[in-house]
């Protein structure tokens, strides 16, 4: 017997009376390596020191050492990056600031629901998602940003605030590794809670399978954008689940009602393609209306792929904050340029 997120058990339950007879059908770390590994910790070191090794090759080249702003200069600063003609239209002390020295803050929001603990592989989605979060927790802390989790399911669970600290990688390591507690997703009240305690303009990085009634999602992500916030959704899922490419008929057990039922999925894998396309397609509008990246991973892709998108998108925060420093600074920038 499989089990299966309700997603399958919605549609199943519209289908399962018309079946009366089976029919047999037909860049990095390895995810399947990775996973092998039973250190959430040494799981991310591995997917960030692998794609910091592999940047001379890639385009992501210097992103970590790029001019980005300035900031007033401290005691102790390195004299070599004083900018003198800054200095003199100025006359303050000001010290060029590199991209790796921007701190941000960043929300790192995970769906624990049951249905992230269907997998098909020898790993869940949530084995993958928490991986995930981990990798880009270890990345924030290599680059001295403030790093927070917040998971739930029908409702917020664990919140972390967002620090940077010796021992706080940690912290937000063993938020990760707990266990699925919840059943059902409910985006909308929950994105409500989250954007309540996502206080201070910052990154949120939400990894969730989506597999729920998007209802009013666009309202609540953009309640989440509307404070400054710049997000990213990133939807983990299973290969199966695109498809629907079981090889056999069988009895699937829905992971969040229990609900048991007995499913041809070669009989009704076409309506259910159409179905799970729709539901995409819908999500993906929502999302550009809302201003949102969202990225659209399988349990079976190199999670340096989902760590790229999370970069590019910390990159595109930094930009934009630089963009709204105070006129006088800014306008001693535009003239050193």
């Amino acid at each position: 017997m499989a089990r299966f997120p309700r997603f399958f058990s919605d549609f199943f339950g519209q289908r399962a009376g018309d079946e009366s007879s089976a029919t047999n059908v037909r860049v990095n770390v390895d995810p399947a390596t990775l996973m092998k590994l039973k250190s959430l910790e040494l799981r991310a070191r591995a997917v960030v020191e692998g794609f910091m090794a592999g940047l001379h090759r890639s385009p992501w080249h210097g992103f970590s050492v790029e001019f980005s702003d300035y900031r007033p200069y401290s005691p102790g600063d390195d004299v070599r990056y004083l900018d003198w003609r800054l200095f003199a239209r100025q006359d303050r002390y000001y010290v060029k600031r590199f991209e790796d020295e921007t701190n941000l803050r960043c929300y790192l929001v995970l769906d624990l629901s049951r249905s992230m603990e269907f997998g098909t592989l020898s790993w869940t989605k949530a084995d993958y998602a928490r991986t995930l979060l981990a990798t880009f927790a270890f990345f924030l802390g290599m680059q001295h940003d403030a790093c927070g989790l917040i998971t739930f399911d029908e409702r917020v669970g664990d919140y972390i605030p967002p620090r940077y600290r010796p021992g706080h990688l940690r912290r937000i390591l063993c938020g990760l590794e707990k266990a699925t507690a919840g059943t059902e997703t409910t985006l909308g009240p929950t994105l409500e809670q989250v954007a309540r305690l996502t206080r201070g303009r910052g990154m949120v990085a939400l990894v969730s399978d989506m597999l729920a009634p998007l209802g009013d999602l666009e309202r609540r992500l953009g309640y989440l954008r509307s404070q400054g916030h710049e997000v990213i959704l990133l939807r983990v899922l299973d290969p199966r689940e695109l498809d629907l490419d079981f090889p056999e008929a069988r009895i699937f057990e829905d992971l969040e009602s229990g609900r048991e039922l007995f499913v041809d999925s070669a009989a009704i894998a076409r309506s259910y393609r159409e179905r799970f396309a729709a539901h995409a397609g819908e999500l993906e509008k929502i999302c550009r209306s809302a201003g949102i990246q969202l990225v659209t991973l399988t349990t079976d892709q190199p999670l340096a792929v989902g760590l790229a998108d999370f970069i590019q998108q910390r990159k595109r925060f930094s930009i934009h904050r630089t963009a709204r420093m105070p006129a006088s600074t800014s306008a001693g920038m535009e003239g050193n340029r």
